[in-house]
């Protein structure tokens, strides 16, 4: 089967004034990416950035959104919302969400059917700790966090699913390839006994300290999709050299 086209994904977290995201979106627009660009900026700034992509071939998303389609959930946003607002993608479960809002796995399953029944395409990210990395545990706690957080249907929604190294996030630290290698084909392995053969074909993304010097070197890897971005995401000319790394 053909490699998906690679998905480049910034995730700009809580960061930026309005005027700062307007000019980050504008810098992002202008690029002629072989790869699907997709910037995820804070909640009130979704408008202002989706009026600055308009017309170009740049994706929207959340980086959360709640599993009810509305009601009384002072200070949340449905992915009913976000669709209104012109998101594609919502992010769910990255593990600043799981650590600081307790999220379990069955939360993050809920959210993303509720992305799903909005139009969305989910992002559900998993990754371990360095305690459980050097514990031998990797592997089983990332196939365990993919069993309880996807929902039936999600390859077929066009889901996404992003692996991110709790310790490698922010930190400048990363595994090595070989280590990036084994680690996507185990989650290759785990999503086709998830989604079936449907599963070959969903895309596998690589989070965690990506940066223009390493990007080229992890986008190579077998089952690497493309790259859930962070700090490098805030500035422009980084984040479309990952992109460009990509082709």
């Amino acid at each position: 089967m053909p490699r998906p086209r690679p998905l480049i994904a910034g995730n700009w977290k809580m960061h930026g004034t309005l005027a700062e995201a307007q000019a980050l979106a504008c810098g992002v627009v202008a690029c002629d990416a072989a790869a699907e660009l997709l910037v995820c900026p804070p909640f009130p700034h979704l408008h202002p950035v989706a009026a600055a992509l308009a017309g170009s071939a740049v994706a929207l998303g959340g980086q959360d959104c709640h599993h009810a389609a509305k009601g009384a959930h002072t200070g949340d946003v449905s992915a009913w919302m976000l669709r209104d607002l012109g998101a594609s993608y919502v992010i769910l479960g990255h593990s600043e969400r799981r650590a600081d809002h307790a999220e379990s796995d069955a939360l993050v399953q809920a959210k993303a059917v509720a992305a799903i029944a909005a139009g969305l395409r989910p992002i559900i990210c998993v990754g371990e700790t360095l305690a459980q990395r050097e514990a031998g545990q990797a592997e089983p706690v990332v196939a365990g966090q993919l069993a309880g957080s996807l929902p039936p249907g999600f390859a077929e929604a066009g889901g996404v699913v992003a692996y991110e190294p709790v310790w490698a996030i922010g930190t400048g630290r990363t595994p090595t390839e070989a280590d990036i290698a084994a680690l996507h084909a185990s989650l290759r392995a785990e999503v086709l006994r998830l989604c079936g053969a449907q599963g070959a074909g969903l895309r596998l993304l690589y989070g965690g300290s990506v940066k223009p010097g390493n990007a080229k070197a992890i986008l190579a890897l077998a089952d690497v999709n493309g790259a859930l971005v962070g700090g490098a995401a805030l500035m422009a000319a980084d984040f479309l050299a990952i992109a460009a790394a990509a082709a």
